[in-house]
């Protein structure tokens, strides 16, 4: 098979086509040939960084949607020629390939009608979201803030939170405040504005946030926390709260941290079959257009390092993908 491979750390560009053996799956495995790759940050960081579980030369990606072509031992509840998409660890050998092995309990069955390309934008981007909202109890009508909201995750965040009848305020830059708005948000604020922290405050006056999402940094998500209402939700999906960042026993506040490749080594099966529900819930309100996959380019396999660095360098209002 071909497959994108690097033998060493560094940009996008450390990126060489070649061939390779096509993988073989193993007990609870499944070959899945992939028709389109979806592009996530962690692709480029960690081929930037480097991982100290993978061999080399190493095959990067954790996302990909194509058809079952394999089945190992054992795999019973998909059959061979499925439609699938998946988010596979980041520790194996991945989804910039022709073919990748995956965890057969990770598969997403996909609907006849939705295009692979759209499949693969579910399960890095929206399944985080999922994730995210999923930490959070609040009702139709509550009021949560969503940083960084023009972005891949940002933008399926607030589609979920809008199908579970949440308010939601949206952090943006100007030029991305009409798309946060037909996505989910209620209200947009120009994060280029220096007082915006006083004007979500004055927005939220009346009815106090109940939750922030954002995506950002732990340090960033820190100087949200006064923001929130007693018993309010701090939601971190880009990096984690090493500190409680209030006072005890003011707002007693709830923090989280979200991590989807960290379902493969600490998740049981019953978890997985939830994440891969909503997958297939999301992939099926596509086709209904119940929501957008927010795809902003579709690049050809051949060029896939160069897609890899204009999501590196942005800006990125949606997904990136590739088509094998």
């Amino acid at each position: 098979m071909k497959a994108w491979v690097h033998h060493e750390t560094g940009a996008p560009g450390v990126l060489r086509l070649e061939e390779r053996p096509r993988p073989k799956p193993g007990k609870g495995e499944a070959l899945v040939r992939n028709r389109a790759i979806g592009l996530n940050p962690v692709d480029w960081k960690f081929i930037e960084w480097g991982h100290p579980a993978w061999e080399w030369p190493h095959i990067p990606g954790v996302d990909g949607a194509g058809e079952v072509e394999e089945l190992g031992e054992g795999v019973q509840h998909i059959a061979s020629g499925a439609r699938v998409a998946y988010h596979n660890d980041l520790v194996r050998p991945g989804s910039f390939a022709e073919y990748t092995v995956v965890p057969a309990r990770a598969l997403i069955p996909l609907p006849a009608a939705l295009p692979f390309v759209a499949a693969a934008t579910i399960p890095c981007p929206a399944l985080t979201a999922f994730q995210a909202i999923s930490k959070v109890p609040l009702g139709p009508g509550a009021h949560v803030l969503v940083t960084g909201a023009s972005g891949a995750v940002g933008g399926a965040l607030l589609q979920l939170a809008r199908a579970r009848g949440w308010i939601v305020h949206a952090v943006s830059s100007a030029a991305q405040a009409e798309r946060v708005r037909r996505l989910g948000a209620a209200t947009a604020t120009d994060y280029n504005r220096s007082a915006w922290r006083e004007e979500i405050q004055e927005k939220t006056r009346v009815q106090p946030l109940q939750a922030v999402f954002d995506m950002v940094s732990g340090t960033h998500a820190t100087s949200l926390a006064p923001l929130l209402t007693a018993n309010g939700h701090l939601v971190c999906i880009q990096d984690r709260q090493e500190q409680a960042p209030l006072p005890a026993f003011t707002t007693t506040i709830s923090l989280h941290e979200v991590g989807l490749n960290a379902m493969h080594s600490h998740a049981d099966d019953r978890q997985w079959g939830n994440l891969v529900a909503a997958g297939a819930a999301i992939a099926k309100d596509i086709v209904d257009g119940r929501f957008d996959p927010q795809i902003i380019e579709a690049a050809a396999f051949q060029a896939l390092p160069e897609a890899l660095d204009r999501l590196k360098t942005g800006p990125n209002p949606g997904n990136r993908v590739v088509v094998v």
